[in-house]
């Protein structure tokens, strides 16, 4: 892995004008000293975990025998509030989408958003402007396109695994849709980009902090929540996050181990040297002497791209009846594609926002 090192380093390094031959040496014993980030449990918050986190021995995918720290955390934060999701009418707003259709950009769910989806072919109200809210995916949908707005399970719980000391994958690991990125520091889990409308017909409404319930009943991110109001003022959205807002904090560790940052360094610059991860080696806070570290971008979802390092295996499970990370013993309940829909091969991505796989009750957000 090719890690660029702080500008502020690079700056020392010409004025001294070193030859290239002890420039390189300098660079390696830099990175040897300081590229390897660490997870410390001490920074999740109390208010989501289940009990006290654990160094347990656990098992990269790539055969490593290392130390993980396990999470036992709860189906969402006490005290966090999310939503809205799907607005009940069109004269109410509701959370946000990031069509990738014609006329592509980031939303509010407001009326302007659904009549332009409807010009397109996409009916998702009806005659009285009310619109189709699917709240039990476990059944077929009357209706060709629904808003999804799932109730929470407050029973769940959902153990991770993290690498205590991350370790450099040989190459980096494209994450596609829903695919497992990170926990937040606040215990709340972190997936890529939510399923197309155009591959599903469905909408998977996100609160304006950019979450919202999976099927299995529990509160995932889609987005650097912290970091989320900056999509905002670019995109022109006018929508905010209750969360507190930091272009620099950070938000969460990838699940190989290594932070996740807002938009700007330490030093409050936005990285002009991001890898195809949203990555690169730079001081921060805790590493003043640099670091490898992920950062949000301006552009949805603002999260990394790939990861540089290597996950547990068995890294993510939960107590829920659907969903990724449960129980179900394949082959039992409806198939991935859908109630009537196709089966896939779902062991590359994340079940969260599966029409079939919800629980069959009453959204709490009605």
């Amino acid at each position: 892995m090719t890690i660029t090192r702080p500008r502020r380093a690079a700056a020392l390094w010409h004025k001294a004008r070193l030859p290239a031959s002890v420039l390189s040496a300098s660079v390696a014993m830099l990175m040897a000293g300081a590229a390897h980030a660490e997870v410390v449990p001490s920074q999740f918050s109390s208010a989501a975990l289940v009990k006290a986190p654990e160094t347990v021995s656990c098992t990269l995918e790539n055969g490593t025998q290392t130390q993980c720290t396990r999470l036992v955390v709860k189906y969402k934060p006490d005290g966090l509030k999310t939503g809205p999701f799907c607005p009940p009418s069109l004269d109410d707003e509701g959370g946000i989408w990031d069509w990738d259709g014609e006329n592509s950009g980031l939303y509010r769910l407001d009326r302007a958003f659904f009549e332009m989806l409807d010009t397109l072919g996409f009916h998702f109200y009806d005659d009285d402007e009310k619109l189709n809210i699917m709240t039990d995916l476990s059944k077929k949908p009357v209706e060709a396109n629904n808003c999804l707005n799932v109730a929470e399970d407050e029973s769940v719980e959902m153990t991770v695994l993290l690498p205590l000391t991350p370790v450099e994958a040989d190459e980096p690991v494209d994450l596609g849709t829903v695919a497992k990125v990170g926990l937040a520091l606040d215990g709340v889990p972190i997936f890529a980009d939510a399923p197309s409308v155009l591959d599903t017909g469905n909408l998977p409404a996100l609160d304006t902090c950019g979450g919202h319930v999976d099927p299995g009943g529990w509160y995932h991110w889609h987005a650097t929540a912290t970091d989320i109001d900056t999509l905002y003022d670019e995109e022109g959205v006018d929508a905010h996050c209750q969360l507190p807002q930091s272009h620099t904090a950070q938000f969460a560790y990838a699940f190989d181990g290594y932070p996740m940052f807002g938009t700007q360094d330490s030093g409050g610059e936005k990285p002009t040297d991001l890898d195809s991860c949203n990555g690169h080696f730079g001081p921060t806070e805790r590493h003043p002497e640099g670091e490898y570290h992920y950062h949000a971008t301006d552009e949805f979802p603002n999260l990394p791209k790939c990861l540089k390092g290597v996950v547990a295996k068995d890294n993510f499970e939960t107590t829920a009846s659907m969903g990724i990370g449960s129980p179900r013993i394949p082959g039992q309940g409806p198939g991935p594609g859908g109630p009537g829909g196709p089966e896939k091969d779902t062991s590359d991505r994340s079940e969260s926002d599966q029409p079939s796989e919800a629980p069959s009750q009453a959204s709490s957000e009605q």
